[in-house]
Protein backbone atom coordinates (compact mmCIF):
# COMPACT_ATOMS: atom_id res chain seq x y z
CA UNK A 1 0.00 0.00 0.00
CA UNK A 2 0.87 3.45 -0.61
CA UNK A 3 1.10 5.98 2.12
CA UNK A 4 1.87 9.37 2.14
CA UNK A 5 3.80 11.43 5.47
CA UNK A 6 0.75 13.16 6.74
CA UNK A 7 2.42 16.53 6.71
CA UNK A 8 -0.34 18.84 7.88
CA UNK A 9 -2.06 20.05 10.88
CA UNK A 10 -5.96 20.49 10.22
CA UNK A 11 -6.27 23.86 12.58
CA UNK A 12 -9.10 25.14 14.48
CA UNK A 13 -10.04 27.47 17.13
CA UNK A 14 -13.02 26.90 19.62
CA UNK A 15 -15.97 27.01 17.40
CA UNK A 16 -19.72 25.83 17.26
CA UNK A 17 -19.30 23.66 14.38
CA UNK A 18 -18.24 20.18 15.89
CA UNK A 19 -15.87 17.08 13.90
CA UNK A 20 -17.04 14.43 16.95
CA UNK A 21 -19.54 11.80 16.35
CA UNK A 22 -21.64 9.26 17.44
CA UNK A 23 -18.99 6.96 16.50
CA UNK A 24 -16.29 8.59 18.79
CA UNK A 25 -18.04 8.28 21.80
CA UNK A 26 -18.12 4.90 22.03
CA UNK A 27 -14.78 4.50 20.90
CA UNK A 28 -13.60 6.46 23.79
CA UNK A 29 -16.75 5.09 26.28
CA UNK A 30 -15.70 0.99 26.03
CA UNK A 31 -14.00 -0.81 28.68
CA UNK A 32 -12.16 -4.25 28.80
CA UNK A 33 -11.95 -7.25 31.05
CA UNK A 34 -8.47 -5.71 33.03
CA UNK A 35 -7.72 -6.39 36.87
CA UNK A 36 -5.97 -9.15 38.92
CA UNK A 37 -4.94 -12.60 37.54
CA UNK A 38 -7.51 -14.00 39.92
CA UNK A 39 -10.27 -11.63 39.04
CA UNK A 40 -9.43 -12.06 34.90
CA UNK A 41 -9.24 -16.21 35.24
CA UNK A 42 -13.04 -16.10 36.63
CA UNK A 43 -13.64 -13.61 34.01
CA UNK A 44 -14.59 -11.14 36.14
CA UNK A 45 -17.41 -12.54 37.72
CA UNK A 46 -16.50 -11.05 41.08
CA UNK A 47 -19.71 -9.06 41.89
CA UNK A 48 -21.18 -10.57 44.66
CA UNK A 49 -17.42 -12.24 45.71
CA UNK A 50 -15.50 -8.99 46.72
CA UNK A 51 -12.20 -9.49 48.75
CA UNK A 52 -10.00 -8.62 45.59
CA UNK A 53 -8.00 -5.57 44.72
CA UNK A 54 -10.22 -5.37 41.18
CA UNK A 55 -13.42 -5.54 42.68
CA UNK A 56 -12.77 -1.68 43.92
CA UNK A 57 -13.27 -1.05 40.82
CA UNK A 58 -16.49 -3.07 39.94
CA UNK A 59 -18.73 -3.25 42.97
CA UNK A 60 -16.85 -1.27 45.68
CA UNK A 61 -18.76 -3.12 48.43
CA UNK A 62 -16.30 -6.01 47.68
CA UNK A 63 -13.84 -4.00 49.63
CA UNK A 64 -16.19 -4.30 52.78
CA UNK A 65 -15.37 -7.67 52.78
CA UNK A 66 -11.66 -7.35 53.92
CA UNK A 67 -10.84 -8.44 57.24
CA UNK A 68 -7.02 -7.48 57.19
CA UNK A 69 -4.79 -5.05 54.83
CA UNK A 70 -3.43 -5.88 51.29
CA UNK A 71 -1.25 -4.66 48.76
CA UNK A 72 -0.46 -6.14 45.44
CA UNK A 73 -0.35 -5.27 41.70
CA UNK A 74 -0.39 -6.76 38.07
CA UNK A 75 1.45 -7.19 35.37
CA UNK A 76 0.11 -8.13 31.67
CA UNK A 77 1.23 -9.31 28.24
CA UNK A 78 -1.11 -9.51 25.58
CA UNK A 79 -0.74 -10.65 22.52
CA UNK A 80 -2.82 -9.34 19.67
CA UNK A 81 -3.90 -10.51 16.57
CA UNK A 82 -6.46 -9.70 13.77
CA UNK A 83 -7.88 -11.18 10.42
CA UNK A 84 -9.21 -8.94 7.92
CA UNK A 85 -11.96 -10.42 5.73
CA UNK A 86 -12.68 -7.86 2.57
CA UNK A 87 -14.85 -10.23 -0.19
CA UNK A 88 -12.74 -13.13 0.57
CA UNK A 89 -9.22 -11.80 0.40
CA UNK A 90 -7.43 -11.79 3.81
CA UNK A 91 -4.77 -10.08 5.39
CA UNK A 92 -3.57 -10.54 9.15
CA UNK A 93 -1.66 -8.19 11.62
CA UNK A 94 0.06 -9.01 14.64
CA UNK A 95 1.45 -7.25 17.71
CA UNK A 96 2.85 -7.83 21.31
CA UNK A 97 1.96 -5.10 24.34
CA UNK A 98 3.14 -5.49 27.96
CA UNK A 99 1.18 -3.36 30.50
CA UNK A 100 0.75 -3.11 34.15
CA UNK A 101 -2.92 -3.55 34.52
CA UNK A 102 -3.32 -2.02 38.70
CA UNK A 103 -1.68 -2.03 41.51
CA UNK A 104 -3.33 -0.81 44.96
CA UNK A 105 -3.54 -1.15 48.61
CA UNK A 106 -6.61 -1.92 50.86
CA UNK A 107 -6.39 -0.74 54.65
CA UNK A 108 -8.72 -2.81 57.11
CA UNK A 109 -9.76 -0.78 60.38
CA UNK A 110 -11.15 -3.26 62.82
CA UNK A 111 -13.77 -1.37 65.07
CA UNK A 112 -15.40 -1.85 68.57
CA UNK A 113 -18.70 -2.69 67.59
CA UNK A 114 -20.48 -5.40 66.82
CA UNK A 115 -22.95 -3.64 64.50
CA UNK A 116 -20.20 -2.75 62.05
CA UNK A 117 -16.88 -4.64 62.89
CA UNK A 118 -14.87 -3.15 60.25
CA UNK A 119 -14.31 -0.42 58.38
CA UNK A 120 -11.97 -0.25 55.14
CA UNK A 121 -10.62 1.71 52.78
CA UNK A 122 -8.62 1.63 49.37
CA UNK A 123 -6.48 3.10 46.55
CA UNK A 124 -5.82 1.79 43.47
CA UNK A 125 -4.78 2.44 40.30
CA UNK A 126 -6.78 -0.25 36.93
CA UNK A 127 -6.24 -0.12 33.06
CA UNK A 128 -9.89 0.25 32.26
CA UNK A 129 -9.46 0.21 28.61
CA UNK A 130 -6.93 -0.54 26.00
CA UNK A 131 -7.22 0.90 22.69
CA UNK A 132 -3.92 -0.98 21.53
CA UNK A 133 -4.90 -2.53 17.94
CA UNK A 134 -3.66 -2.64 14.20
CA UNK A 135 -5.19 -4.10 11.07
CA UNK A 136 -5.17 -3.61 7.14
CA UNK A 137 -6.98 -4.79 4.62
CA UNK A 138 -7.30 -5.39 0.99
CA UNK A 139 -10.81 -5.05 -1.26
CA UNK A 140 -10.35 -6.47 -4.91
CA UNK A 141 -13.25 -4.62 -6.31
CA UNK A 142 -15.10 -1.39 -5.33
CA UNK A 143 -18.76 -0.95 -6.02
CA UNK A 144 -18.32 2.99 -5.44
CA UNK A 145 -15.44 5.61 -4.63
CA UNK A 146 -14.77 7.57 -2.08
CA UNK A 147 -15.16 10.32 -4.09
CA UNK A 148 -18.07 9.59 -5.46
CA UNK A 149 -19.15 10.08 -1.45
CA UNK A 150 -17.60 13.29 -0.89
CA UNK A 151 -18.92 14.55 -4.07
CA UNK A 152 -22.67 13.77 -2.61
CA UNK A 153 -22.05 15.48 0.46
CA UNK A 154 -20.07 18.58 -1.30
CA UNK A 155 -23.72 18.61 -3.30
CA UNK A 156 -25.09 22.27 -2.65
CA UNK A 157 -21.76 23.37 -1.76
CA UNK A 158 -20.69 27.04 -4.20
CA UNK A 159 -17.73 25.93 -5.76
CA UNK A 160 -16.15 29.66 -4.19
CA UNK A 161 -16.63 28.15 -0.68
CA UNK A 162 -14.08 24.91 -1.93
CA UNK A 163 -11.43 27.52 -3.23
CA UNK A 164 -11.49 29.22 -0.23
CA UNK A 165 -9.49 28.49 3.12
CA UNK A 166 -10.77 26.24 5.58
CA UNK A 167 -11.16 29.03 8.45
CA UNK A 168 -13.17 31.49 6.06
CA UNK A 169 -15.27 28.59 4.04
CA UNK A 170 -18.43 26.66 6.07
CA UNK A 171 -17.83 23.68 3.41
CA UNK A 172 -17.02 20.49 4.75
CA UNK A 173 -13.54 20.54 5.44
CA UNK A 174 -13.38 16.38 3.97
CA UNK A 175 -14.82 18.51 0.16
CA UNK A 176 -12.47 20.99 0.22
CA UNK A 177 -9.30 18.62 0.72
CA UNK A 178 -10.60 16.38 -2.07
CA UNK A 179 -11.45 19.99 -4.50
CA UNK A 180 -7.99 20.57 -4.37
CA UNK A 181 -6.86 16.85 -4.66
CA UNK A 182 -8.89 16.67 -7.90
CA UNK A 183 -11.22 13.83 -6.64
CA UNK A 184 -14.55 15.61 -7.13
CA UNK A 185 -15.05 17.96 -10.39
CA UNK A 186 -17.89 20.60 -10.14
CA UNK A 187 -20.39 19.70 -13.04
CA UNK A 188 -22.33 23.00 -12.58
CA UNK A 189 -25.25 24.48 -10.33
CA UNK A 190 -23.39 23.67 -7.32
CA UNK A 191 -23.04 19.73 -7.94
CA UNK A 192 -20.13 17.98 -8.19
CA UNK A 193 -19.53 14.55 -9.88
CA UNK A 194 -16.84 11.54 -8.19
CA UNK A 195 -14.13 9.54 -10.05
CA UNK A 196 -16.43 6.53 -10.13
CA UNK A 197 -18.32 6.26 -13.48
CA UNK A 198 -20.31 3.42 -15.65
CA UNK A 199 -16.85 1.03 -16.05
CA UNK A 200 -14.89 2.27 -14.02
CA UNK A 201 -13.11 -0.83 -12.11
CA UNK A 202 -11.06 -0.57 -9.09
CA UNK A 203 -9.73 -1.61 -5.54
CA UNK A 204 -8.69 -0.34 -2.56
CA UNK A 205 -6.70 -0.66 0.80
CA UNK A 206 -6.57 0.13 3.83
CA UNK A 207 -4.23 0.23 7.17
CA UNK A 208 -5.54 1.76 10.99
CA UNK A 209 -3.22 1.66 13.60
CA UNK A 210 -4.84 2.54 16.86
CA UNK A 211 -3.18 2.36 20.67
CA UNK A 212 -4.17 4.60 23.98
CA UNK A 213 -6.19 3.52 27.37
CA UNK A 214 -8.03 4.57 29.74
CA UNK A 215 -6.40 4.36 33.39
CA UNK A 216 -8.76 5.06 36.73
CA UNK A 217 -7.25 6.26 39.94
CA UNK A 218 -10.17 5.30 42.66
CA UNK A 219 -10.29 6.04 46.28
CA UNK A 220 -12.73 3.55 47.87
CA UNK A 221 -14.42 3.35 51.69
CA UNK A 222 -16.71 0.66 53.02
CA UNK A 223 -17.51 -1.80 55.93
CA UNK A 224 -20.21 -4.21 56.77
CA UNK A 225 -22.69 -4.45 59.26
CA UNK A 226 -23.11 -7.23 61.19
CA UNK A 227 -20.72 -9.59 58.78
CA UNK A 228 -23.66 -9.34 56.96
CA UNK A 229 -24.71 -6.56 54.34
CA UNK A 230 -21.38 -5.34 52.83
CA UNK A 231 -21.48 -1.82 51.35
CA UNK A 232 -18.75 0.23 49.49
CA UNK A 233 -18.89 3.62 47.25
CA UNK A 234 -15.65 4.42 45.31
CA UNK A 235 -14.57 7.43 43.49
CA UNK A 236 -12.96 7.33 40.10
CA UNK A 237 -10.58 9.59 38.42
CA UNK A 238 -9.49 8.86 34.74
CA UNK A 239 -7.43 9.49 32.46
CA UNK A 240 -7.38 8.86 29.02
CA UNK A 241 -5.45 8.98 25.52
CA UNK A 242 -6.26 7.69 22.23
CA UNK A 243 -4.43 7.94 18.87
CA UNK A 244 -5.27 6.52 15.39
CA UNK A 245 -3.37 6.99 12.26
CA UNK A 246 -5.01 5.39 9.21
CA UNK A 247 -4.45 5.23 5.58
CA UNK A 248 -7.09 4.42 3.04
CA UNK A 249 -6.24 3.97 -0.55
CA UNK A 250 -7.58 3.76 -4.28
CA UNK A 251 -6.60 2.72 -7.75
CA UNK A 252 -9.20 2.95 -10.45
CA UNK A 253 -9.09 2.36 -14.05
CA UNK A 254 -11.43 3.80 -16.51
CA UNK A 255 -12.40 6.66 -14.24
CA UNK A 256 -13.33 10.41 -14.43
CA UNK A 257 -9.98 11.95 -13.96
CA UNK A 258 -9.13 15.95 -14.29
CA UNK A 259 -7.76 16.66 -17.74
CA UNK A 260 -5.42 19.34 -18.63
CA UNK A 261 -4.07 21.17 -21.58
CA UNK A 262 -0.48 20.83 -22.71
CA UNK A 263 0.57 23.92 -20.42
CA UNK A 264 -0.98 21.64 -17.35
CA UNK A 265 -3.86 23.96 -16.97
CA UNK A 266 -7.25 22.25 -16.28
CA UNK A 267 -9.50 21.56 -18.83
CA UNK A 268 -12.69 19.67 -17.30
CA UNK A 269 -12.61 16.05 -17.36
CA UNK A 270 -11.53 12.86 -18.95
CA UNK A 271 -11.69 8.88 -18.68
CA UNK A 272 -8.46 7.70 -17.42
CA UNK A 273 -6.49 5.88 -14.30
CA UNK A 274 -6.70 7.41 -11.15
CA UNK A 275 -4.76 6.60 -7.17
CA UNK A 276 -5.25 8.63 -4.48
CA UNK A 277 -4.30 8.25 -0.96
CA UNK A 278 -6.59 9.77 1.74
CA UNK A 279 -4.04 9.76 5.41
CA UNK A 280 -5.83 10.95 8.69
CA UNK A 281 -3.97 11.01 12.00
CA UNK A 282 -6.13 11.98 15.58
CA UNK A 283 -5.28 12.43 18.92
CA UNK A 284 -7.64 12.60 22.09
CA UNK A 285 -6.82 12.94 25.51
CA UNK A 286 -8.11 14.29 28.59
CA UNK A 287 -9.44 13.32 32.43
CA UNK A 288 -12.94 12.23 33.51
CA UNK A 289 -14.33 11.85 37.04
CA UNK A 290 -16.78 9.13 37.98
CA UNK A 291 -18.93 7.55 41.11
CA UNK A 292 -19.25 4.25 42.12
CA UNK A 293 -21.62 2.54 44.80
CA UNK A 294 -22.38 -1.31 46.11
CA UNK A 295 -23.88 -3.88 48.30
CA UNK A 296 -23.16 -7.59 48.99
CA UNK A 297 -25.42 -9.65 51.07
CA UNK A 298 -24.78 -12.37 52.67
CA UNK A 299 -27.84 -14.06 54.30
CA UNK A 300 -26.56 -17.36 54.93
CA UNK A 301 -22.39 -18.43 54.64
CA UNK A 302 -23.38 -20.25 51.07
CA UNK A 303 -24.78 -17.47 49.18
CA UNK A 304 -23.85 -13.66 48.69
CA UNK A 305 -25.90 -11.55 46.41
CA UNK A 306 -24.88 -8.01 44.80
CA UNK A 307 -25.65 -5.02 43.25
CA UNK A 308 -23.64 -2.19 41.77
CA UNK A 309 -24.09 1.16 40.09
CA UNK A 310 -21.50 2.93 38.10
CA UNK A 311 -22.31 6.78 36.98
CA UNK A 312 -21.08 8.08 33.52
CA UNK A 313 -17.53 9.16 33.43
CA UNK A 314 -18.16 12.78 32.63
CA UNK A 315 -14.89 13.69 30.46
CA UNK A 316 -13.15 16.51 29.30
CA UNK A 317 -11.53 16.00 26.78
CA UNK A 318 -9.25 17.86 23.85
CA UNK A 319 -8.49 16.49 20.04
CA UNK A 320 -5.97 17.57 17.36
CA UNK A 321 -5.85 15.84 14.07
CA UNK A 322 -4.37 16.12 11.21
CA UNK A 323 -4.90 15.35 7.19
CA UNK A 324 -3.83 14.85 3.97
CA UNK A 325 -4.61 13.52 0.30
CA UNK A 326 -1.52 12.16 -2.30
CA UNK A 327 -3.03 11.93 -5.76
CA UNK A 328 -1.60 10.93 -9.33
CA UNK A 329 -4.14 10.94 -12.32
CA UNK A 330 -3.54 9.99 -15.85
CA UNK A 331 -5.10 9.93 -19.71
CA UNK A 332 -4.54 7.89 -22.57
CA UNK A 333 -3.09 9.69 -25.74
CA UNK A 334 -3.11 7.74 -28.91
CA UNK A 335 -0.10 8.91 -31.61
CA UNK A 336 -0.09 9.26 -34.96
CA UNK A 337 1.63 5.64 -35.25
CA UNK A 338 -1.52 4.63 -33.38
CA UNK A 339 0.35 3.71 -30.19
CA UNK A 340 -1.18 4.56 -26.80
CA UNK A 341 0.97 6.20 -24.69
CA UNK A 342 -0.34 7.06 -20.57
CA UNK A 343 0.81 10.36 -19.68
CA UNK A 344 0.30 12.26 -16.59
CA UNK A 345 -2.88 14.75 -15.83
CA UNK A 346 -2.34 15.54 -12.62
CA UNK A 347 0.11 14.56 -9.61
CA UNK A 348 1.11 15.84 -5.96
CA UNK A 349 -0.15 15.96 -2.46
CA UNK A 350 -2.22 18.47 -0.58
CA UNK A 351 -2.97 19.36 3.05
CA UNK A 352 -5.83 20.48 5.44
CA UNK A 353 -4.82 24.23 6.06
CA UNK A 354 -1.44 24.69 4.97
CA UNK A 355 0.13 23.03 8.14
CA UNK A 356 -1.78 24.82 11.15
CA UNK A 357 -2.42 23.68 14.16
CA UNK A 358 -5.78 21.68 15.38
CA UNK A 359 -7.09 21.73 18.81
CA UNK A 360 -10.24 22.36 20.63
CA UNK A 361 -12.28 21.08 23.68
CA UNK A 362 -15.31 19.13 24.19
CA UNK A 363 -17.34 16.89 27.07
CA UNK A 364 -18.34 13.50 26.73
CA UNK A 365 -20.50 11.52 29.13
CA UNK A 366 -20.03 7.81 28.65
CA UNK A 367 -22.91 5.07 29.39
CA UNK A 368 -24.27 4.17 33.13
CA UNK A 369 -23.96 0.73 33.94
CA UNK A 370 -25.43 -1.52 36.33
CA UNK A 371 -24.17 -4.68 37.53
CA UNK A 372 -26.46 -7.66 39.58
CA UNK A 373 -24.17 -10.79 40.78
CA UNK A 374 -24.76 -14.08 42.54
CA UNK A 375 -22.06 -16.20 43.72
CA UNK A 376 -22.07 -19.67 45.98
CA UNK A 377 -19.80 -21.61 48.25
CA UNK A 378 -19.56 -25.24 47.72
CA UNK A 379 -18.27 -27.16 50.88
CA UNK A 380 -15.59 -24.80 51.59
CA UNK A 381 -13.65 -25.60 48.63
CA UNK A 382 -15.42 -24.24 45.60
CA UNK A 383 -17.18 -21.03 44.32
CA UNK A 384 -19.16 -20.38 41.52
CA UNK A 385 -20.24 -16.62 40.63
CA UNK A 386 -22.62 -14.95 37.95
CA UNK A 387 -22.46 -11.25 37.20
CA UNK A 388 -25.53 -9.74 34.88
CA UNK A 389 -24.35 -6.02 33.40
CA UNK A 390 -26.20 -3.52 31.71
CA UNK A 391 -24.01 -1.02 29.72
CA UNK A 392 -26.65 1.91 28.29
CA UNK A 393 -24.44 2.69 25.64
CA UNK A 394 -27.32 4.32 24.04
CA UNK A 395 -26.99 7.15 27.21
CA UNK A 396 -23.90 8.31 25.57
CA UNK A 397 -23.80 12.01 25.37
CA UNK A 398 -21.34 14.88 23.59
CA UNK A 399 -21.03 18.55 24.27
CA UNK A 400 -19.11 21.58 23.64
CA UNK A 401 -16.20 22.77 26.31
CA UNK A 402 -19.74 24.83 28.09
CA UNK A 403 -21.64 21.97 28.84
CA UNK A 404 -24.15 22.32 25.31
CA UNK A 405 -25.07 19.08 24.21
CA UNK A 406 -25.13 18.86 20.47
CA UNK A 407 -28.28 17.22 19.35
CA UNK A 408 -27.60 16.07 16.14
CA UNK A 409 -25.15 13.74 17.58
CA UNK A 410 -27.30 12.78 20.52
CA UNK A 411 -29.73 11.53 17.40
CA UNK A 412 -27.19 9.53 16.20
CA UNK A 413 -26.03 7.98 19.79
CA UNK A 414 -29.65 6.70 19.31
CA UNK A 415 -29.96 5.49 16.21
CA UNK A 416 -26.58 3.49 15.98
CA UNK A 417 -26.45 2.26 19.51
CA UNK A 418 -28.23 0.17 21.81
CA UNK A 419 -27.76 -1.04 25.43
CA UNK A 420 -25.34 -3.88 25.62
CA UNK A 421 -25.39 -6.78 28.06
CA UNK A 422 -22.58 -8.92 29.66
CA UNK A 423 -23.18 -12.34 31.25
CA UNK A 424 -19.98 -13.29 33.14
CA UNK A 425 -19.35 -16.78 34.75
CA UNK A 426 -16.90 -18.00 37.29
CA UNK A 427 -15.33 -20.45 39.31
CA UNK A 428 -12.74 -21.27 41.72
CA UNK A 429 -11.86 -25.21 43.32
CA UNK A 430 -9.42 -24.66 46.19
CA UNK A 431 -7.22 -28.10 45.55
CA UNK A 432 -5.19 -27.94 48.74
CA UNK A 433 -5.45 -25.15 51.62
CA UNK A 434 -2.99 -23.33 49.54
CA UNK A 435 -3.50 -24.12 45.81
CA UNK A 436 -6.37 -23.11 43.75
CA UNK A 437 -7.71 -23.65 39.93
CA UNK A 438 -9.90 -21.20 38.09
CA UNK A 439 -12.38 -20.56 35.19
CA UNK A 440 -14.34 -18.29 33.67
CA UNK A 441 -16.58 -17.36 30.31
CA UNK A 442 -17.81 -13.82 29.40
CA UNK A 443 -19.98 -12.75 26.75
CA UNK A 444 -21.30 -9.12 25.38
CA UNK A 445 -24.21 -8.79 23.05
CA UNK A 446 -23.57 -5.84 20.63
CA UNK A 447 -23.72 -2.48 21.59
CA UNK A 448 -24.72 -1.60 17.81
CA UNK A 449 -27.81 -1.35 16.36
CA UNK A 450 -29.59 -3.28 13.81
CA UNK A 451 -30.19 -0.45 11.65
CA UNK A 452 -26.38 0.77 11.59
CA UNK A 453 -24.91 -2.37 10.95
CA UNK A 454 -27.15 -3.60 7.78
CA UNK A 455 -25.44 -1.42 5.86
CA UNK A 456 -28.74 0.50 4.61
CA UNK A 457 -28.62 3.97 5.79
CA UNK A 458 -26.25 6.86 6.21
CA UNK A 459 -23.87 6.40 8.78
CA UNK A 460 -22.70 10.35 9.94
CA UNK A 461 -19.00 10.15 11.62
CA UNK A 462 -16.47 13.27 11.85
CA UNK A 463 -15.32 12.98 8.18
CA UNK A 464 -19.08 13.82 7.35
CA UNK A 465 -19.31 16.62 10.13
CA UNK A 466 -17.70 20.39 9.15
CA UNK A 467 -14.16 19.88 10.49
CA UNK A 468 -13.81 16.29 10.24
CA UNK A 469 -11.79 14.23 7.43
CA UNK A 470 -12.35 10.81 8.80
CA UNK A 471 -15.32 9.24 7.14
CA UNK A 472 -14.45 5.33 7.84
CA UNK A 473 -15.85 3.41 10.94
CA UNK A 474 -16.65 0.40 12.80
CA UNK A 475 -19.57 -1.25 14.70
CA UNK A 476 -18.25 -4.43 16.86
CA UNK A 477 -20.78 -7.72 16.94
CA UNK A 478 -20.29 -9.82 19.89
CA UNK A 479 -17.20 -10.05 22.56
CA UNK A 480 -16.27 -13.30 24.42
CA UNK A 481 -13.78 -14.26 27.20
CA UNK A 482 -12.29 -17.37 27.64
CA UNK A 483 -10.44 -17.43 30.53
CA UNK A 484 -8.30 -19.83 33.05
CA UNK A 485 -6.05 -19.82 35.72
CA UNK A 486 -4.27 -20.58 39.04
CA UNK A 487 -3.31 -19.31 42.17
CA UNK A 488 -0.93 -19.89 45.40
CA UNK A 489 -1.07 -18.58 48.66
CA UNK A 490 1.46 -19.16 51.67
CA UNK A 491 0.87 -17.48 54.73
CA UNK A 492 0.08 -13.43 53.96
CA UNK A 493 1.48 -13.71 50.03
CA UNK A 494 -0.27 -14.76 47.44
CA UNK A 495 0.69 -15.47 43.44
CA UNK A 496 -2.03 -15.66 40.70
CA UNK A 497 -1.62 -16.28 37.04
CA UNK A 498 -4.42 -16.10 34.50
CA UNK A 499 -4.70 -16.94 30.78
CA UNK A 500 -7.37 -14.54 29.21
CA UNK A 501 -8.80 -15.25 25.55
CA UNK A 502 -10.55 -12.35 24.08
CA UNK A 503 -12.41 -12.93 20.45
CA UNK A 504 -13.93 -9.77 18.90
CA UNK A 505 -16.05 -9.11 15.70
CA UNK A 506 -16.29 -6.07 13.85
CA UNK A 507 -17.73 -4.17 10.48
CA UNK A 508 -15.37 -1.96 8.90
CA UNK A 509 -16.14 0.95 6.48
CA UNK A 510 -13.86 3.37 4.81
CA UNK A 511 -17.26 5.31 4.57
CA UNK A 512 -21.02 5.35 4.63
CA UNK A 513 -23.17 4.18 1.74
CA UNK A 514 -25.08 6.77 0.41
CA UNK A 515 -27.74 8.21 -1.72
CA UNK A 516 -30.32 11.14 -1.92
CA UNK A 517 -31.62 12.65 1.16
CA UNK A 518 -35.54 11.81 1.63
CA UNK A 519 -37.25 15.24 2.97
CA UNK A 520 -40.29 13.05 3.43
CA UNK A 521 -38.47 10.21 5.82
CA UNK A 522 -35.72 12.88 7.16
CA UNK A 523 -33.19 10.44 6.21
CA UNK A 524 -30.92 9.48 3.05
CA UNK A 525 -32.79 6.91 0.90
CA UNK A 526 -28.93 4.60 0.31
CA UNK A 527 -28.38 3.76 -3.73
CA UNK A 528 -24.76 3.66 -3.38
CA UNK A 529 -23.19 0.72 -0.89
CA UNK A 530 -19.67 0.94 0.65
CA UNK A 531 -17.92 -1.92 0.83
CA UNK A 532 -17.66 -3.51 3.94
CA UNK A 533 -14.85 -5.50 5.54
CA UNK A 534 -15.14 -8.29 8.59
CA UNK A 535 -12.15 -8.16 11.15
CA UNK A 536 -11.38 -10.57 13.57
CA UNK A 537 -9.93 -9.85 16.72
CA UNK A 538 -8.21 -12.58 18.50
CA UNK A 539 -5.85 -11.40 21.76
CA UNK A 540 -4.39 -13.72 24.22
CA UNK A 541 -3.37 -12.57 27.55
CA UNK A 542 -1.25 -13.45 30.39
CA UNK A 543 -1.40 -11.61 33.65
CA UNK A 544 0.66 -12.55 36.55
CA UNK A 545 -0.58 -10.98 39.97
CA UNK A 546 1.71 -10.83 43.62
CA UNK A 547 0.54 -9.75 46.58
CA UNK A 548 0.77 -9.52 50.79
CA UNK A 549 -2.34 -9.52 53.24
CA UNK A 550 -1.45 -8.13 56.65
Amino acid sequence: MKKSIILALIGITPMMLMAQSAIDAYQLSQSDLKGTARFMSMAGAFGALGGDLSTLNQNPAGIGVYRSSEIGMSLNLDFQGTETNSMGSIMKADQTKFTCNNFGYVGAVKLDSEVMPYFTWGALFNRVASFDRKYQGFIPSLNTSLSNFVANNTNGWDEGELNMSYYDSYAPWLSILAYDAYMIHPNGNSSYDGMYQDGTRGNASFDVREKGYVDEYSINFGGNIMNTLYWGIGFGFTDISYTSASYYDEELTGARVVNTDVDGNEIGTITGNGWYDLGNYQRVKGNGFNFKAGLIFKPINELRLGIAVHTPTYYDLQHEAYAGIEYSYAKEVERPLGDVETIATKEGYVEVDDGYYTYYDYDLRTPWRLILSAAGVIGGRGILSMDYEYVGYNNMRVSDADGNEYYAETGDIENYYQASHIIRLGGEYRVTPSFSLRAGYSYQTSPATDVAKNNDRYIYTSGTNTLGTNPAYTFDNSTQYITAGCGYRYKGFYIDMAYVHKARKSEYRAFSSFGEFDEMMNDYKVNNRSNSSTIKDNNNQLVLSVGYKF
